[in-house]
Formats: C-alpha cells, structure tokens, sequence
C-alpha cells in the first residue's frame, strides 16, 4: 500500500490532519488500532481558535448541530453538594450570547466563532464519517501500528489488522497523532520532559436521564458546565454535551467508591447508570522534539497538559493544521526545506507555552482547594469562615483555568524561518487577547459585513492585504511567489477603518492566515521574501527580521 501521508492514532488530532489533508487532495492512510471511537469521556470542548479553524474547514456549523445546545449557559461553581447553595458562581455566556457579543463587536477584539461544548465520544464519530467522504483519505481502523523504517525518499510502516494480518503501508511522510503514550515517538527515541504523575484520579462516565432537567436541586446551583467540590478528594463534576451524561474527577481507593462519590456529590436521589471508570494522571511534559527526518508528532504525542484550561486537544488542532498546510505545500513541490522544518520550531514553542498555561491554571485550582481543612461544612462560627474563605480565593484562582482567550488566540510564532521577524511584538499573555497584527500571529478577525469575517475571504493560499486608498501594485511580489510555484491571491480592503485597525497598508498572509510580513512600503527585495514565506533559504540565514 502507497500513499502520501500515513497517519498514526484518529483521535480529533489525526482525524482533523486526515481530513485537512484529504480537501487539499493529498493522498492519506488513517491507521487507529482501536476497532471504532469509543465512548470515554475525555476533552470536552472546543475552543475559540479550534472553532475558528473549523469554520474554514467548513465544519463549525456540524460540530455545534453535534455539540450541547447553544442557550445552555456555560457558568462554572463551586460547591459543598449540588443541592446546597453554591459557594461561587462564576457567570459565563452560552453560546448564543458569546455569538450576540461577537457578531456586535466592529473591532478585532474577539474571535469569529465562540466555543463549543462536545465531548470527544462525539466529536470523533463526526470527523470520522467526512475523513470517509474524501477520495484521498482510507481510514483503517482496527489497525495497530508496529514499527517503522524511513529513509530519503519515505517511510515505509508495518501495521497489524485485527485477524492478526501484517500490512506494509510505503508512504513520504508520516505523522505521530497515537497520543501520550505515543509508539511513533518512542520508536523516534525522543523523550518526554517536565513534571509528570502529578495527581492520580479516577475519572467515571455517568447516564442520567433527569439530572440536568431537575437543576436547581433544593437549594442548589443552577445549569451551568463545571461543579467543582470543595472537599479534600479534588472532586469535579461535568456535564457533558448530551446533558444525560456527566463525568465526575475524584481521588478515591476503588472504581467501585466512585458510585458512591457520585451520590455524595449530587446528594438528592436520581436514577443514573455508570457507564466507565478508569484512572488517569496530571502531567505537564513537552517532547524534546516534534520529529526527526520525515516522521512528525503532533498531539499529546508531543504534550501532555492538565485539562485545566482546556488546552490538550484544541493545542494539538493547532498542530494538526500547521503541519497539514506544509506536508501539501511539499508533496504538490514548491516548498522549500524549511518550510517543514518549521513545523518544529512553530509548533513546540506553543506546546512549551501551553504546557505553562495549565501549570498556571492548575496552581490556582490547587491554591483554592488547599483552603479546605477538617471542619470545613460544620454549621459553626470556623465552618463558616473556613468556606467564606476558600471562595474569596476561588473567586480569584478558579478564574485562571476557566479564562484562557489569550493563549487561545494570541499565540505568536516568533524566531520562526519562515516569518520575517519584526523586533518586539506584544507579549503573549495568558488570560488577556492582544488583537494586534504583528508578524507571526493569526491575522486578527473583524467583520466586513455580517457574517463574513476578513478571514472567510482568504482562501487557502497566500494573501497579499492592501489596505487603504494609496495602495501600490505588488506585482512583483505576486509574480515572485508565482515563480517558486505557490499560490497567491491579491486582495484590497480600502475602508480607513479596517487600515486603522491593522496598522499596516501592506500585510503577506500564509494559507494557515499567520502573518508573515507587514509593512508601509512594498519590500525592496520580493524575492528575498517569497524565498522566505515558502521555505527557501536565504543567504544561510536561519531566521529572518529587520528592514527588508
């Protein structure tokens, strides 16, 4: 078996490359050795920039027909039980009302999509079922990966079919989405790195017909998305995409207790049937590299995080589409060398920065529940100081995981070989989104009418932006990037307004919608810059900034 790009693991990172790839007509074989998507409850939700990403698929309006309804508001508690009033309630907006905000904003300040509640045992089945519909994609799933050799021109792979039958998959390029315990990467040699068997919990996948239908419960807090407990067993309680399934995080001795947490937790009697328990553990580890030669890693291959914050799954989209944009542009010959080679040098930056982003919102999550001490749900005079105390806290430390828009949006590719570097830029801030284009982040959204975002114009190409009304002709950009062989498309944008907002009248887009250059004046050199945009070295330069 042939083909252009093997992908190993179809989890929502594999089956996001499978399916990006198969658009841009690159051949590609999706190997998973399970025998189909299993019902587990693992990441929950999609994130601004995921939704973004899955708009210019044109997927966004499948996931959320998929995902919770959209007038669910997402509001997040802490609580003693569900049917005691809440200790904290943060307020956060359904769907619906992010929408309203984000379609009334005229600024670059917010993304083009909110998020999505979807639980990845829904997720999965639905990438899966459009990777099918693409002619260049094979799925295989019951097909476990076994070893691999590559060499200048491929790789070639063994796998194994359920009936114990041995394949040998020939392909250019291969991609590790096999998750944290990745075969791909340790047959690489490369190592995990950081802070790992953190906590132990175990994790369980509840059915209950009536919980969320009975909210408030006595007392209790309203609908919302995350219970978080405040006890000493670090119990968290999830509704999930369905609102018949929940998922409860507890420290407990046996799978069997955690029928019992569950009770304790809700404290009010409804049916319900516990569907899986399973243990996992808190890890904060980066991958020393993301590949080596013409095998990649993306996904919890190459990070592990704490889903505080919710930055595993949507982090490894990231990758999933950095990567695919690059494999295409190599395989169809216009790419230069260090066209992929960024893929390392872009992406693992982000995953280091991720892998902080959880550690930040982890520690608060853990400062607030370390106010908890014996004595804590007494009715007495201590009881009660005790939990005005832990959600004083909380009301400062719980914000962290729950408020990520900047390390969801302001992501900034810096000493990247194919960004022409400007000195500065703006710092890259966890809980707070800068909007400004600088080189190296995604170009900022704002509406040209509504619903139409400036990014649903660009195709997948590169975009030279000309914004303002003393526009020069970029011709000799244009027949630059024509010449390497890449596709390139010029688009104008004189409103004032959209100029002020960008700050710059010239602006070189990628097709992943990175900016790779901006400027006042067209670049002395375009070839110089084409050469960079696509990967092809320059005066053995690695990185590339200043004047052009």
């Amino acid at each position: 078996m042939d083909t252009q790009v093997l992908i190993v693991g179809a989890g929502p990172v594999g089956l996001t490359l499978a399916v990006d790839l198969g658009k841009q007509g690159v051949r590609c074989v999706l190997v998973e050795k399970k025998a189909a998507p299993e019902f587990l409850p693992k990441m929950e939700r999609c994130n601004a920039r995921t939704m973004e990403i899955y708009r210019r698929m044109g997927l966004a309006g499948k996931i959320r027909e998929a995902g919770l309804n959209s007038d669910v508001p997402m509001d997040v508690f802490v609580v003693t039980k569900m049917t005691e009033p809440p200790l904290l309630q943060l307020e956060y907006p359904s769907v619906n009302d992010a929408r309203r905000e984000i379609e009334a904003t005229p600024d670059t300040s917010q993304p083009a999509e909110p998020y999505q509640l979807i639980s990845q045992y829904t997720l999965e089945p639905l990438l899966k079922s459009v990777a099918e519909s693409l002619p260049s994609v094979t799925v295989m799933y019951g097909t476990e990966f076994l070893d691999f050799e590559q060499d200048d021109q491929g790789v070639t792979t063994r796998v194994r079919r359920l009936d114990g039958e041995e394949l040998s998959i020939r392909s250019s390029y291969m991609a590790g989405c096999d998750g944290g315990a990745s075969g791909v990467r340790k047959r690489l040699g490369i190592s995990l790195r950081g802070e790992g068997n953190l906590l132990k919990l175990r994790q369980a996948l509840y059915r209950s017909e009536d919980l969320f239908d009975r909210i408030p419960l006595g007392d209790g807090p309203g609908r919302g998305r995350h219970y978080h407990v405040a006890d000493d067993q670090a119990s968290f309680l999830i509704m999930q995409d369905s609102t018949k399934h929940w998922t409860l995080h507890a420290v407990v001795e046996s799978d069997e207790a955690m029928a019992a947490q569950f009770e304790k937790v809700v404290g009010a009697d409804v049916d319900y049937e516990m569907l899986y328990v399973g243990e996992w553990k808190q890890n904060l580890l980066l991958a020393d590299r993301y590949g080596e030669g013409r095998v990649f890693l993306a996904g919890d291959a190459a990070h592990l995080v704490i889903p505080t914050g919710g930055l595993g799954m949507n982090t490894g989209v990231g990758d999933a589409i950095d990567l695919s944009w690059k494999l295409a542009a190599t395989l169809n010959g216009w790419a230069g060398p260090n066209l992929l080679a960024s893929y390392e040098a872009e992406r693992r930056q982000v995953g280091d920065r991720n892998v902080g982003a959880s550690r930040y919102a982890s520690q608060g999550r853990r400062k607030w529940r370390s106010q908890w001490a014996p004595g804590f749900n007494d009715d007495t005079a201590e009881g009660e100081r005790l939990r005005a105390n832990l959600a004083r806290v909380a009301d400062a430390e719980q914000r962290k995981t729950n408020e990520m828009i900047g390390a969801e949006l302001g992501y900034r590719y810096v000493s990247s070989p194919v960004i022409w570097d400007e000195p500065g830029g703006p710092e890259q801030l966890f809980r707070v989104y800068d909007p400004t284009a600088w080189t190296g982040v995604r170009l900022p959204h704002v509406w040209l009418k509504p619903g139409e975002s400036i990014n649903d114009t660009i195709g997948q190409t590169y975009a030279i932006l000309r914004f303002g009304q003393n526009s020069e002709p970029v011709d000799a950009l244009v027949n630059a990037l024509k010449k390497i062989g890449a596709p390139v498309r010029v688009m104008d944008f004189p409103d004032s307004r959209l100029r002020e907002l960008y700050g710059c009248d010239y602006f070189l887009v990628r097709p992943d919608l990175h900016i790779v250059w901006r400027g006042n004046a067209l670049p002395r050199d375009p070839q110089k810059l084409a050469a960079v945009a696509t990967g092809h070295p320059v005066d053995g330069m690695a990185r590339h900034h200043g004047p052009l």
